[in-house]
């Protein structure tokens, strides 16, 4: 039987010397183009007023003051409701196994909340109902649901 070439011991350690080798300068390389000795003012980004990112610090210049009422946060104020005023809206959408659905005001296009115990039991879609409005936990909901009249019952 015939040896393979190349696997004697001594090409062997010829192999694994010339990887230590290699190996060791890699590890120089990375030590020469390493930035951790770099200092803390070339580590630093600073963005200017528009926003763009630069590696040189802003100007100093005065700042402009900000009117604190001019921000506006994205969260509506919560409205005034009136719970003695009576509004009229139509019944948009009821799910009558879950038993609860939807009342669209005839005055504004809102539409409000309602569960089943604050409505009549035999309310259906489409029927025009008088309400009065109360606060929820989210928003604002309809109680006290009464039929408008007689005939959408």
């Amino acid at each position: 039987m015939a040896r393979p070439v190349g696997t004697s011991k001594r090409d062997n350690e010829k192999k694994k010397e010339s990887k230590r080798k290699e190996k060791q300068k890699r590890k120089e390389e990375r030590k020469i183009n390493n930035n951790k000795g770099a200092s803390l003012e070339d580590m630093f980004a600073y963005i200017d007023e528009n926003g763009v990112i630069s590696s040189t610090p802003p100007e100093p210049k005065a700042n402009k003051e900000t009117d604190l009422e001019s921000i506006v946060i994205s969260t509506p104020k919560k409205e005034e409701i009136d719970e003695n005023r009576t509004y009229r809206g139509r019944v948009d959408h009821f799910n009558e196994a879950k038993g609860y659905g939807f009342i669209e005001d005839l005055d504004s296009v809102k539409k409000y909340f309602f569960h089943i115990s604050a409505a009549p039991k035999d309310i259906k879609e489409g029927n025009v109902v008088s309400f009065e409005l109360e606060r929820g936990t989210r928003d604002l909901n309809a109680v006290n649901i009464q039929y408008e009249d007689k005939k959408s019952s």
